[in-house]
């Protein structure tokens, strides 16, 4: 094992070197800046297009038959009060250009529509006629309201929820916060770098070269070197994803009128983060020697690529029983899902960020994933062992258990 610094850092350099890895570390970067900037454009656009509609004035008449407006309201538009039976003629001056506008409010509001006529001003701007109808009979209703039936009527109520779970505050929400940050790692991680994974020790069999590699290095270093440095390359991408955007939001918060996190409010449980993140840790062992393992086995990254769905369809498969971890934790079915290793890394993870993963129950996932793991990199080791020099064909499991 004294060459295993070797391998690491030559298969580190080597990723490094290749333009793929940094187009895909960038391209999210890059996808969220221009995700940030369309929001950015999108909200100076209609704030532009706000003020410019306060400075545009335009002709208008107004038909109260509902007597629910206020006269200061309607001097306050600059309308002209127009007679019920003028209402055809009134059309036919907004027909004619006459007139920019015109308001028919019927009698009875509860059965019958409010009638608005315009002129056409583009689609982006013909709304401003309803607009003003709708304001003008909102703002006369609410002046003769008291402000806390108004907050009523508008749904701004402000309310308070305080929920308690063993005699504490329990905010389910933010709780699940910190322990939910493993899962969109190992999500993120699986999902773009395990193409990688797979194809990591294939390359050598494709160019020939694995037989001058294993003349002075061993196998059992060689797979160990690789899977250590496909998980140093993880971090390095993830944080490369991670950091551009964390700074990109501190930068342009306000510009973007983003949310707001308060972080230090945020509950920090130890039991619950170091959980989420044993989990992640051994998840990520797993699948890294599993996909590793399978590219051993097979002698073109083309034909490794084709496992590949299978791996994923068994680790993201449980996401559509989502509402069982969440409603029924207890069922049986959420119970296999969460133990079994191929598909319990996400329920485990998800359970755990919810708050619904009993200490017990985490500790036996947790020790069945280390244990599946250790076996399946063993099993890689074997098969990378014997499948290393196979060119042109699979290597079967009788000879990966058999021959020695």
């Amino acid at each position: 094992m004294h060459n295993l610094s070797t391998v690491i850092r030559f298969e580190i350099v080597r990723a490094l070197k290749k333009k793929s890895f940094w187009i895909l570390a960038i391209s999210f970067p890059l996808m969220f800046a221009a995700i940030f900037g369309i929001i950015f454009l999108s909200n100076k656009a209609t704030d532009d297009a706000a003020e410019k509609l306060k400075e545009q004035s335009f002709s208008i008449a107004i038909t109260d038959e509902s007597t629910l407006l206020k006269p200061e309201m309607i001097a306050a538009t600059k309308a002209q009060s127009i007679k019920a039976q003028d209402k055809q003629s009134t059309i036919d001056r907004v027909k004619n250009g006459q007139l920019d506008a015109y308001i028919y409010y019927p009698k009875n509001l509860d059965a019958q529509p409010i009638e608005v006529y315009g002129k056409d001003v583009g689609p982006f701007e013909n709304g401003r006629y309803e607009s003003i109808a709708k304001s003008l009979l909102s703002t006369s209703v609410q002046t003769g309201v008291s402000p806390a039936i108004k907050k009523v009527i508008e749904g701004k109520v402000s309310s308070t929820n305080t929920i308690y779970r063993d005699g504490k505050v329990h905010d389910s929400i933010k709780e699940a916060i910190l322990p939910g940050i493993f899962l969109l790692l190992f999500y993120f991680l699986i999902s773009f770098f395990g193409s990688q994974m797979l194809t990591s020790t294939t390359e050598e069999k494709e160019n020939r070269v694995i037989e001058m590699i294993l003349t002075t290095i061993k196998a059992r270093t060689l797979i160990v070197g690789k899977i250590i440095s496909l998980i140093i390359l993880a971090i390095i991408q993830g944080l490369l994803v991670v950091m551009p955007a964390l700074i990109g939001y501190l930068i342009f918060h306000d510009q973007l009128k983003l949310p707001s996190f308060d972080l230090s409010s945020l509950p920090v449980d130890p039991v619950r983060i170091g959980i989420g993140f044993l989990v992640f840790a051994a998840s990520f062992m797993l699948f890294t020697g599993l996909l590793v393992a399978i590219g051993a086995a097979v002698p073109t990254a083309k034909e490794a690529g084709s496992f590949f769905g299978i791996i994923m369809i068994l680790l993201f498969g449980p996401l559509y029983a989502i509402t069982l971890f969440v409603s029924s934790p207890d069922t049986a079915i959420v119970k296999f899902l969460s133990l079994f290793p191929l598909t319990s890394p996400i329920p485990l993870m998800m359970r755990n960020a919810i708050g619904n993963l009993g200490i017990g129950e985490a500790i036996l996932g947790i020790a069945i994933l280390v244990v599946s793991a250790v076996i399946v990199m063993a099993i890689g080791i074997r098969i990378f062992r014997f499948g290393a020099l196979e060119y042109s064909r699979k290597l079967g499991l009788k000879e990966v258990f058999v021959r020695k």
